[in-house]
């Protein structure tokens, strides 16, 4: 059958962005067919989109989405035809109405979240189920310990602020002005740090007395990394997970001694959810909190598939925050 996707043809600025009528058959031993009611967007899709993380072209783009399973290939024993699921997964290609993708890291999706939720918290909302629980400093995370989270009013980072809190953790989070900054303090981080404004190496100081903080979060990158180093108490942590302002340079180990013994390490959330047992367990962590009105998913923007074009132009640009979608 024929539907609508977006898709790229070559690298490039958001003008690559197509959408164009593919085909989608029956899905195949471990695969499923998917209608999506919604899908979500991230930043891993610019990367794609510019060639950061290369694809294959042509190739469908999004990473994460939610519907209604149409059809199980051979082998697929935790879906069937009619489930309502969502996922985020490779290989991309959740920019469309429908497409038949690897069953593994689609999961059964609750009745009591929408679809449009679900679309908007699978990707965003198992990054912080791995960074905060299963990405950890050395000595361990406690209630009442401080952890420092850049961009904490885009999509990921409004979920890290409630899930902290929930956790008892003090999370300070950064974003650029006065309204980003508001909506994460609100969203449950202890302090926030206006990075236009504040040197937030000196503001976190200032907050831990001096000691730091023994873990950093970022997805921003070149912009960050170094000062997000000097953030950490000795034996802290810096969790890269993303490259927003661009990839980090090369950098001597040496500093990391000098700086207190520091540990960087490079995640992405898709070597969590390497097996279908693991990518359960996480989302059924991820449900929970939702579930339980802990953890709130905050969607500011919705664009249909065809502006999906100004959908990245928003978003490279920093006019975002919380979730988006793409409604289907």
């Amino acid at each position: 059958m024929s539907v609508k996707a977006i898709q790229i043809q070559a690298i490039g600025g958001p003008e690559q962005l197509k959408l164009a009528e593919v085909e989608v058959g029956a899905p195949g031993p471990g695969e499923i067919r998917i209608r999506h009611h919604a899908s979500g967007l991230n930043f891993i899709d610019v990367y794609h989109r510019t060639g950061l993380y290369p694809l294959k072209l042509p190739h469908a783009l999004g990473m994460e989405g939610a519907g209604v399973v149409e059809a199980v290939g051979e082998g697929v024993t935790h879906l069937k035809a009619g489930d309502r699921a969502a996922y985020a997964s490779n290989p991309p290609g959740s920019y469309s109405e429908a497409r038949v993708m690897p069953a593994k890291n689609v999961c059964k999706l609750p009745d009591g979240i929408a679809f449009d939720t679900a679309a908007a918290m699978m990707l965003k909302g198992l990054t912080v189920q791995y960074l905060l629980k299963r990405v950890r400093p050395v000595e361990g995370l406690e209630q009442g310990d401080h952890v420092l989270f850049h961009a904490a009013a885009g999509g990921v980072g409004l979920i890290a602020c409630q899930w902290a809190r929930a956790l008892g953790l003090q999370l300070i989070g950064t974003a650029g002005g006065a309204a980003k900054c508001a909506l994460a303090k609100e969203h449950g981080a202890a302090h926030v740090i206006d990075y236009t404004k504040e040197d937030f190496v000196a503001r976190v100081k200032e907050i831990t007395g001096g000691k730091g903080v023994k873990a950093v979060y970022d997805s921003v990158g070149k912009d960050t990394f170094e000062k997000s180093l000097d953030c950490l108490r000795p034996f802290g942590l810096l969790a890269a997970f993303g490259n927003a302002s661009g990839p980090v340079a090369p950098f001597a180990p040496q500093i990391l001694a000098a700086k207190g013994s520091l540990y960087v390490t490079r995640q992405t959330l898709f070597t969590h959810i390497a097996t279908r047992e693991v990518t359960q367990a996480m989302a059924e962590d991820l449900f929970a909190v939702v579930q339980s009105g802990a953890v709130k998913i905050r969607i500011d923007q919705r664009y249909p598939l065809a502006d999906a074009a100004q959908a990245h132009r928003d978003l490279e640009g920093r006019k975002t925050t919380g979730s988006t979608v793409f409604v289907i």
